[in-house]
């Protein structure tokens, strides 16, 4: 058995994650495999991503704007008729932008 420290990198984030595992270990070349073997997967569909048809979905959906006016007049009225919790979404979006600070 050994201790070494393997770095992992999934979906932009790096991580140092210390293992204790025997170097000759079967199953340790497997998940390599399989991981090298997702990552190939990845890079083809990148490749691809403009011709497919989730590639032209992804599109369509980054051409939107980025401020949505049904959204805006929606929450206006709920706010002159009372029904908008106003303090609970801004704990909410408050929560989440500091969940999206942590991650950087």
């Amino acid at each position: 058995m050994s201790n070494k420290v393997v770095d992992i990198e999934r979906g932009g984030f790096k991580m140092s994650q210390q293992k204790l595992y025997n170097s000759n270990s079967p199953l340790l070349d497997l998940t390599e495999q399989l991981a090298d073997s997702q990552d190939i997967l990845a890079e083809e569909l990148l490749k691809n991503v403009n011709t497919s048809p989730l590639g032209q979905l992804l599109k369509k959906i980054a051409a939107l704007p980025e401020i949505r006016q049904e959204k805006v007049v929606d929450v206006r009225s709920q706010l002159q008729r009372g029904d908008y919790d106003l303090n609970k979404r801004l704990d909410l979006a408050l929560d989440r932008v500091l969940e999206e600070l942590i991650k950087a």
